[in-house]
């Protein structure tokens, strides 16, 4: 299944507490279960006004969904067409 990294704009969410982050983290949960097992969320990145997550999906319209459902923005859905490391170069 296709692997994809949404970029959402969220400002100020590198300052946010753990609690809310727990709270934010908790809404995605909540619809991700209501969605299915066809859709799935591996881990995000924060950083000051942004998180990159990565999620496994059929397609870049169920990503949209769960953003709908969940009241977040996704402002960039780029699907992953490879995976590169340290290791690539050897």
């Amino acid at each position: 299944m296709p692997k994809y990294v949404i970029e959402r704009e969220i400002p100020g969410v590198g300052s946010l507490s753990a609690e809310q982050l727990k709270g934010i983290s908790q809404t995605s949960r909540g619809v991700l279960e209501r969605m299915g097992p066809q859709i799935q969320w591996v881990h995000s990145y924060v950083t000051g006004n942004k998180t990159y997550c990565v999620y496994i999906a059929p397609d870049k319209e169920m990503i949209r969904e769960h953003a709908r459902q969940s009241g977040f923005p996704a402002n960039s859905i780029c699907q992953v067409s490879t995976i590169i490391d340290p290791i690539t170069a050897e």
